[in-house]
C-alpha cells in the first residue's frame, strides 16, 4: 500500500480551505514563510503528469528519491477541504522520500532546501482508485500541496 506519509500522520481537518483558480498562490497557512517575489503564477507540468510551481527557491540542495527529507507541509482536495496539515499540527515531519507517494518523491526533487513548492498531484501518481479507505482522501483524487523542503539529509 502507498502511503503519504503513514495513516498514523493523516489527520482529518474541518477548516475549509479556499482555493481560488484566478488567485496567484494559496492562502498561506500559519506559520509557513514567504513566498519569492518573482514566484511563478502558473504551474509548469513534468511527463508524469505532475504540476509544480517554485513559489520560493531553496538555498540547499535538491534531495535524491533516496533522502530524507524534513518538511512543514499543507495539503487540500479539489474542493478547498483540507485533508492534513503539518503546518496546523504546529509540527514538521521528517521521512524517507522513497518512502510516500510518488507524486511526492517526484515533486520534493526539484526544490531546493529552504524552498517552497506547490505540488497538484493526480490521482495515479497519488492514492489512485483506492483513496485511504476509511481516511480523508476519496478514491481517484487529485491531492493539492504547499510544501516547505526545511532540511534534506
Amino acid at each position: 500500500m502507498r502511503s503519504l506519509l503513514t495513516l498514523a500522520f493523516l489527520t482529518l481537518f474541518t477548516m475549509e480551505f479556499t482555493v481560488a483558480q484566478d488567485v496567484p498562490h494559496p492562502t498561506l497557512p500559519k506559520g509557513a514563510g514567504t513566498l519569492d517575489a518573482d514566484a511563478p503564477k502558473t504551474f509548469s507540468t513534468t511527463p508524469s503528469g505532475l504540476q509544480y510551481r517554485v513559489l520560493r527557491k531553496g538555498t540547499g540542495a535538491n534531495p535524491k528519491a533516496t533522502n530524507r527529507v524534513k518538511v512543514h507541509y499543507h495539503g487540500w482536495l479539489d474542493n478547498g477541504k483540507v485533508f492534513d496539515s503539518s503546518y496546523q499540527r504546529g509540527e514538521s515531519i521528517d521521512f524517507g522520500l522513497n518512502q510516500v507517494i510518488p507524486g511526492w518523491t517526484e515533486g520534493m526533487q526539484l526544490v531546493g532546501q529552504g524552498g517552497m513548492i506547490e505540488l497538484v498531484i493526480p490521482s495515479d501518481l497519488g492514492y489512485g482508485k483506492r483513496g485511504t479507505p476509511g481516511g480523508p482522501i476519496p478514491p481517484d483524487a487529485t491531492l493539492h500541496f504547499l510544501v516547505e523542503l526545511l532540511d534534506v539529509k
